[in-house]
């Protein structure tokens, strides 16, 4: 299909990009790789009437150390993070989650922060934010900024807690340095969304457990989280991982197949990652 007609606005600084949400509010949309909002407007499930283009913007690519975290600029490429050399060391499991996003092409075009923005609980992204504890930064138009953990990030179907007039700006994963960890996708192809996909980190002894495609929104599973401080083996905690999920049957799986993947992808991950 043919998206609706809209203006188009190509920003020179993510200040040019934060004045233009502030004038034209929620009938805006960034635009960075566009690999999630050019399909949605073709569909017209999206349609907005301005194009903020902040792909060519640089001041937002980047990758710093912050001390007890890593600091990623929201339009860093997904490329760019999968193989940068402190996030491999710091928090290896997102590397390893960016690395299954898409395809090459994709990986070199989409951003870390618009995947994130996106909010799709099928995407490979969210799982790792929660997994990790990490949270983003949110700059609104008017310069005021503000810190949202992951997991007040996500708050429906393809919805999250950013405002109209607000842009991520900066992703912090706390550092994970020699701690087990794990990432588990489940797909028929290499390039496709995951049917069931699991992210496991251990920390200091606990355990942080996010799934993919197995409920509305990206989502941590906490029966399982519970279980294992309560003891439990990583076999015994990931029978849990379906507790509490919404999984959706579609023409890649059923309701019970997807449940059943979470419970095998779980504690694949769990062992691999040392979590019992």
């Amino acid at each position: 299909m043919i998206p609706v007609a809209f203006d188009y606005i190509r920003a020179s600084s993510a200040d040019e990009a934060l004045a233009a949400l502030g004038e034209h509010g929620d009938e805006a949309k960034l635009m960075a790789g566009g690999h999630s909002l050019l399909p949605m407007m073709k569909l017209r499930l999206a349609y907005p009437s301005v194009i903020v283009d902040i792909g060519r913007l640089s001041d937002l690519s980047y990758v710093n150390d912050g001390g007890d975290h890593l600091a990623i600029g929201a339009l860093t490429r997904h490329r760019d993070v999968e193989i940068n050399e402190m996030v491999q060391e710091h928090a290896p499991l997102l590397a390893m989650a960016t690395a299954h996003v898409g395809d090459p092409q994709v990986r070199h075009r989409g951003t870390i922060g618009g995947s994130l923005a996106h909010a799709d609980a099928a995407g490979d992204h969210p799982s790792a934010l929660l997994a990790l504890g990490g949270s983003v930064v949110a700059t609104s138009a008017s310069g005021d900024e503000r810190v949202i953990d992951g997991t007040d990030l996500f708050t429906g179907f393809l919805e999250s807690s950013l405002e109209p007039t607000e842009m991520i700006t900066e992703i912090r994963i706390p550092k994970h340095t020699g701690q087990g960890w794990n990432f588990q996708k489940f797909n028929r192809r290499a390039q496709d969304w995951a049917i069931v996909g699991v992210s496991a980190q251990r920390s200091n002894g606990s355990a942080k457990v996010a799934l993919v495609n197995m409920h509305p929104t990206p989502i941590r599973a906490t029966a399982v989280e519970e279980a294992l401080a309560g003891g439990a083996s990583a076999a015994e905690a990931a029978d849990q991982a379906a507790v509490g999920m919404e999984p959706s049957g579609d023409l890649n799986a059923s309701v019970e197949y997807r449940s059943h993947l979470a419970r095998v992808l779980t504690r694949r991950a769990l062992e691999a990652a040392g979590i019992s």
